[in-house]
């Protein structure tokens, strides 16, 4: 037997055989590192309840928001590396922050290993339902008619970078208002404290379907099958290219392989079964099974594209 079949025999086996002893019974946590009612917390909790019943265990998720996620995956890299803590990883802390700080206590290529993903998603524009603009263009107009004087709100790295490089592109200049936890920019986008919030289409689903906000546009690969007449934002901006939101489960680097094609394996299966399945597609993602190297090349080459965009934006770095 070679070491391939080896290894595809220990993946096969439940996860606590292919833990160390003091690790099989440990509850499994579950590090979101933003506050609840995002994206990330939404999709964990799902991943959370189908875990449950896989394995049996008490499977625990746990908000540690602050710092655009640096602080939750500092919990996660600083954890044992038996399978026990997972991370919920997302655009923010693994592709967009390298390029954001000149220095972080992480480096997610080398501290941590993705095992999962929910699929590649996308991105909504909103506004307030009573916003002087109908339309992308109206919107555009309206920026480029006063400079600056229309306020966007960002919550973590990714609708930073997203919300700077469509204004690069579109030619207009907004202006950045920073929040912790992107409850705080809803509440104030529908107080009318700020104009414009960049966010994916997970956790602006709830405002845009009740009324509470409006969608002007999505990004997304395709025009979605829930709103088929919302136009997507590179029907007007053909460069607008960035990749909508990227959420995905990673470990510590040093947990054991089978551990890793175990938790893959879980995962691949709870993304496309329903009913997580219908749910994240519901959300405008596309989940579908992807495999341990597959995740990694992703990681590399989204991490050099998300420089890209910081520095076409120009952003200044931290």
């Amino acid at each position: 037997m070679d070491r391939r079949q080896w290894l595809m025999g220990l993946a096969a086996l439940p996860l606590a055989a292919a833990l160390p002893a003091h690790a099989q019974d440990k509850p499994i946590q579950i590090i979101v590192p933003f506050g609840p009612g995002g994206s990330g917390d939404i999709s964990a909790r799902m991943l959370s309840e189908f875990l449950t019943r896989k394995t049996g265990r008490a499977v625990v998720v746990d908000n540690k928001p602050g710092g655009n996620g640096i602080i939750g995956v500092e919990a996660a890299r600083i954890a044992p590396a038996d399978g026990s803590v997972l991370l919920l990883a997302t655009t923010s802390t693994h592709l967009a922050n390298p390029a954001l700080f000149h220095k972080l206590p992480y480096d997610p290529g080398k501290d941590f290993r993705l095992v999962g993903s929910f699929g590649p998603g996308s991105t909504y524009l909103l506004v307030r339902p009573d916003a002087p603009y109908k339309t992308l263009q109206d919107f555009v107009r309206a920026a480029k008619a006063a400079p600056g004087q229309i306020n966007y709100g960002h919550f973590n790295a990714t609708s930073k970078v997203t919300a700077a490089l469509f204004a690069h592109e579109a030619g207009i200049a907004l202006t950045a208002i920073p929040y912790k936890q992107v409850g705080q920019a809803m509440s104030e986008l529908m107080a009318g404290q700020i104009q414009v919030v960049f966010t994916d289409t997970v956790q602006g689903d709830s405002f845009v379907a009740s009324g509470q906000l409006r969608a002007l546009a999505v990004h997304s690969d395709k025009r979605l099958q829930r709103y088929p007449d919302l136009p997507l934002i590179a029907e007007s901006i053909p460069n607008f290219t960035i990749r909508g939101g990227f959420l995905g489960i990673a470990v510590p680097a040093a947990t054991p392989l089978a551990t890793q094609q175990q938790l893959n394996g879980w995962i691949n299966e709870a993304v496309t079964t329903d009913p997580i399945k219908s749910r994240l597609e519901g959300f405008a993602f596309s989940p579908a099974r992807v495999g341990l190297a597959e995740l990694a090349a992703f990681e590399r080459e989204e991490r050099a594209k998300w420089k890209q965009y910081v520095e076409i934006a120009k952003i200044d770095i931290q």
